[in-house]
């Protein structure tokens, strides 16, 4: 699945069911030095099960290996939340996620700010969303990707839309995107093969 900014960006399917990427696309890729993602429908499917005394949501296993993945080869990783969450904090905690910002104010600002003190452009970032409350960064980024169970708003401004959706490893399939596109990935096979 896929739609797109500009229609030479737009990603084609082969016969055997796996994505062929256009070269404007992987150029993009290779720039990313920073990924950032929405957490509530990205990295979880949007449920969240809250109790008198518990908060509780769901995190994709491989979503993690690949956010350590991407981390290992030198990408580093941050998470934007309009919702702060003790739950996304003790995930975050887990994968060593480089930047966790988990404020009630508009992701473009808090973005800037990050940006300005790890000394990266919008072009080297990718950001990875799922509602409206994400138009802002998706619209700046050098690569915006939307997932599967994205709004029909998002979806019309990313470079590309995920396969799989938030919660059910649309974010591995985001790293290994970018891993495969800086010819990183068969490295990441071989430390794991070991």
């Amino acid at each position: 699945m896929s739609t797109s900014k500009n229609s030479n960006q737009r990603l084609s399917r082969r016969a055997s069911g796996t994505v062929a990427l256009t070269p404007s696309l992987v150029s993009r890729l290779r720039r990313v030095e920073l990924l950032l993602c929405d957490v509530d429908g990205v990295l979880t499917d949007g449920a969240i099960l809250i109790g008198e005394n518990l908060e509780a949501k769901t995190f994709h296993i491989q979503d993690g290996l690949g956010l350590g993945a991407l981390r290992k080869s030198g990408v580093r990783v941050g998470w934007i939340s309009n919702r702060p969450s003790g739950a996304t904090a003790r995930r975050a905690e887990e994968l060593k996620v480089d930047f966790l910002k988990q404020e009630r104010r508009g992701k473009v600002a808090i973005i800037e700010e990050l940006l300005t003190q790890v000394t990266l452009g919008w072009n080297q970032v990718c950001y990875v969303g799922d509602d409206i409350v994400d138009l802002g960064p998706l619209k700046r980024a050098g690569v915006g990707i939307a997932v599967a169970n994205a709004v029909p708003e998002v979806m019309g401004e990313a470079h590309y839309v995920t396969r799989a959706r938030g919660g059910s490893g649309a974010i591995r399939e985001v790293c290994e995107l970018i891993l495969k596109a800086k010819n990183l990935w068969r490295d990441i096979l071989t430390s794991y093969s070991s």
